[in-house]
């Protein structure tokens, strides 16, 4: 698929040293990504700059969130550190705690101004990669914060569509996509080359997607 094999074009990007723990010379990522809560509150108190950036872009918080290291990203949000700074592949740890399903530093960012319109490398909100991971919760939570149900990406995918084409028509699939047509998601919002959402579950043998996307086009 198009976009596992951008994901995978990512994946070997190298990460500063914070993101292995090391304390030089960022060691505030470094305490962020040992989830040392005590630590981050000492180098704050000592003058350490919150949304400092490694070599990759990243703040101490997007390390905390990369790890789901929630007490550490805690602090750093109380502390003031910034939920939609980007890294350099347009990560922010709203976007990331979404795409990966790590709901209690989502909660966080959603309560501490995240930008419900922020979008990702791809061009997709935090909902779209949230609903291709199968994550039940997490799209619950960004629907019921407002994010747009039809926002298309980069690559012509709304989240529908995602959760049909790279999903597996599981449970939780299934759940994904009774919570984005319970939200108004457009069943008829077909991708670049005119393919609905319903088209694509019959061509995959997704027999209980096609019942639901069937049950929302009458």
């Amino acid at each position: 698929m198009l976009r596992r094999s951008l994901l995978a074009s990512f994946a070997v990007l190298p990460f500063a040293s914070s993101a292995n723990g090391g304390d030089a010379p960022f060691p505030l990522h470094a305490a962020a990504s040992r989830n040392d809560a005590a630590g981050i509150r000492r180098l704050l108190a000592e003058g350490a700059k919150i949304d400092a950036r490694d070599g990759s872009g990243a703040t101490a918080l997007l390390v905390a969130t990369h790890a789901n290291q929630v007490e550490a990203a805690w602090v750093l949000i109380e502390a003031g550190a910034g939920v939609n700074a980007k890294d350099g592949i347009s990560d922010s740890p709203y976007l990331y705690a979404g795409a990966r399903g790590h709901l209690a530093i989502l909660k966080l960012t959603l309560s501490h101004g995240a930008d419900l319109k922020s979008t990702n490398r791809y061009g997709g909100t935090a909902l779209i990669p949230a609903a291709e991971r199968g994550h039940v919760e997490t799209v619950r939570t960004l629907i019921e914060a407002g994010v747009a149900v039809d926002h298309v990406n980069r690559l012509g995918w709304t989240a529908l569509l995602e959760a049909v084409i790279l999903g597996d028509g599981s449970e939780r699939y299934q759940q994904i996509v009774g919570l984005l047509l319970k939200a108004g998601a457009n069943v008829q919002l077909a991708d670049n080359q005119g393919v609905t959402p319903l088209q694509h579950a019959r061509s995959k043998g997704q027999k209980a997607v096609e019942a639901i996307l069937m049950g929302a086009a009458r």
